[in-house]
Parts: structure tokens; sequence; C-alpha cells
């Protein structure tokens, strides 16, 4: 029982951080906010983040009430994880798996953008696809000190395999314990 309650937890607070993280890094990145994924993101965490807006100034270039909310919402999710699992942890070494488990996400994020962007281009090469169009634009910062490196072969890009890859690396060097990951 006590595992399937934790495995909710995690996925559920996993699914509900990524939406804040996406709109975060949307809106660090300039993304068209137009797009009908962006609309439904800006919807479903405007009442934690319209509220948040009212108290914590607005910054020009990055959005602090919803970097504020999302690292509170890690911080509940990783107590409450932690909490189920009946793991004693004091409030920094908390503050330090919240802020882990935040970059874990991150790079996850990527890893899985990537990933369906790559999938997405060879279903639909050169076609128009509002889901492509943003993960073109959450990926291309990612990708683009990549292919300066690595230029495309042939007409084949390599970069989203090495940017994987690196992911992946940084993803094991990080020092989570397998519960929290």
């Amino acid at each position: 029982m006590r595992d399937s309650l934790f495995f909710l937890i995690r996925v559920l607070s996993h699914l509900y951080l990524l939406l804040f993280l996406l709109r975060f890094i949307m809106q660090w990145i300039r993304a068209d906010f137009y797009n009908p994924l962006a609309q439904f993101i800006v919807r479903a965490t405007d009442p934690l983040v319209i509220p948040a807006r009212k108290i914590i100034p607005a910054s020009a270039t990055i959005d602090v009430p919803t970097l504020v909310v999302l690292l509170v919402l890690q911080v509940a999710a990783t107590w409450l994880l932690l909490s189920v699992a009946s793991v004693p942890t004091g409030a920094l070494q908390l503050l330090e798996f919240a802020f882990l488990r935040l970059i874990t996400l991150t790079l996850s994020l990527y890893t899985w953008t990537i990933l369906v962007q790559v999938i997405l281009s060879w279903v639909s090469p050169g076609g128009y696809h509002p889901l492509g169009m943003i993960l073109g634009e959450l990926n291309e910062p990612v990708l683009r000190p990549i292919r300066r490196i690595l230029p495309p072969i042939s007409g084949l890009d390599l970069s989203p395999l090495l940017a994987v890859i690196l992911i992946q690396a940084v993803s094991l060097a990080i020092p989570l314990p397998n519960l929290l990951r």
C-alpha cells in the first residue's frame, strides 16, 4: 500500500511540476504563447501563478513568481515523498534534495522533448505541427551549442543524439538517492 501511494505521489507531482517547469522555460526563451500546448500550460498553472504574481514582482528576463511556485511545490512534493517513505531528514537536506530533484526533472524534460522532436521529424519531416513548433523552441537553446561543435553530416543532424547522451551523463552524476529519482 505504501509503495503504491509513493508511486502515485511521485508520478502526479512530476506531471504537475512539469507544467510549471515548462511555463518557466517557455517564458525564459520567449516561446510562442499562442501555441495550443502553451495555452494549456498557462491555464493549468494560472491558479497558483496569478496569486504569486500579486506578492512576488516579476523580472524582465525571468518569471520569478512561476519559479518560486515551482520551488515551493518541489519542496512540498519532496517532503511528502520522504514522509511516505519514512525517511527522516533535516530542513537543509530537504532543500538540497528538492533542488536536485528539480535539476533531475529539468534534465528528464529535455531528454524526452528532444526524443519526441526527433520522432516527429521522422514521422512528419518538414510538416507543421503545433507540438513540433513548441518542441523546437524549447530544445533550440540546448541543441544550438552542440550544432556549433557538431554540424550536420551529409544532412544528418547528430546533435540530438549527443545532447541526450550528455544530458544522461549529467543526470547520472547528480547525487540523489534512487528513492527520489
